[in-house]
């Protein structure tokens, strides 16, 4: 067994099992031994499993870099793995890998990266609407374009390809809590969509406030996922750590986690009750 300040981990993603009464906790992990997947699993998120391979690209893999920010979502009868990879010379981009089980084994599912071939993209987020509609939130990264977005695409009900092309939700310059990385650089990271009891369809992501990478919130003041979005004048976490995802324990309380801190390889999964300031915690 391994401890939770064991690992080594960016990103943290838990998906609660009712049906095995457990978790299983998804995310960046060590590339040492190679590109891969892998996933450890826990009866109470302290103590955990060694790592179990989810995914090793086969020879000639056409995306074998990167494997950045995995969730996992069950939709369907299946298990569907999101993940930011790239190709030699290419941008980096979300793809979607398929499974019966969440330990896998996963395969490609989707054609390829679902965001654009063209654009350098990360950390897609799958979201069904009330009508069951896939859609896919991610960040076109500040790399390419400086000021980086939060987009929104509609995907296949098959959540093989997009079906639309992208709409710009908001800049992370937007943000009344964000600061530049450096001058004019503007960073999005991490999306996830959530239901607030209280104030309908919410947003966390990231990017770098006054004491490092954050976590910020934002809310959808038409109640859909086009927006427009609302931010949060205040950082809802702002003391190096972020990237987070909200998940429900097996006796019914909602947590969060992300990571903490910012800094290799000192990152570790952080997990806290989702109560108090923002309807989230404090």
């Amino acid at each position: 067994m391994m401890r939770r300040q064991d690992i080594n981990i960016r990103d943290p993603f838990v998906l609660t099992s009712r049906e095995e009464q457990c978790y299983y906790l998804y995310g960046s992990t060590s590339m040492s031994a190679g590109p891969h997947l892998e996933v450890f699993r826990s009866q109470d998120l302290e103590n955990f499993t060694a790592p179990i391979s989810l995914f090793t690209p086969p020879k000639d893999f056409p995306w074998p870099k990167l494997f950045w920010a995995p969730e996992v979502k069950f939709h369907g009868g299946k298990y569907y793995l999101t993940v930011t990879m790239a190709a030699p010379e290419q941008p980096k981009g979300t793809l979607i890998l398929s499974a019966d089980s969440p330990t896998g084994p996963f395969t490609l599912h989707s054609d390829g990266p679902v965001t654009p071939r063209d654009w350098e993209c990360l950390d897609g987020t799958l979201f069904f609407d009330e009508d069951n509609v896939p859609w896919m939130v991610f960040c076109h990264e500040w790399v390419q374009i400086d000021d980086g977005t939060l987009e929104l695409i509609r995907l296949s009900p098959d959540l093989k390809q997009a079906v639309s092309g992208p709409l710009t939700l908001f800049h992370a310059s937007d943000g009344p809590w964000v600061k530049p990385l450096k001058p004019g650089k503007y960073v999005t990271d991490g999306p996830f969509v959530f239901h607030d009891a209280d104030k309908g369809l919410s947003l966390l992501w990231s990017s770098f406030g006054k004491d490092g990478y954050a976590i910020g919130v934002s809310r959808s003041s038409s109640g859909l996922l086009q927006g427009p979005w609302v931010h949060e004048e205040h950082a809802l976490f702002d003391i190096d750590g972020g990237h987070a995802m909200l998940f429900d324990t097996l006796d019914g309380q909602r947590m969060i986690s992300f990571h903490a801190p910012n800094r290799g390889p000192l990152e570790r999964a952080v997990f806290k009750p989702a109560c108090g300031q923002n309807g989230l915690f404090s």
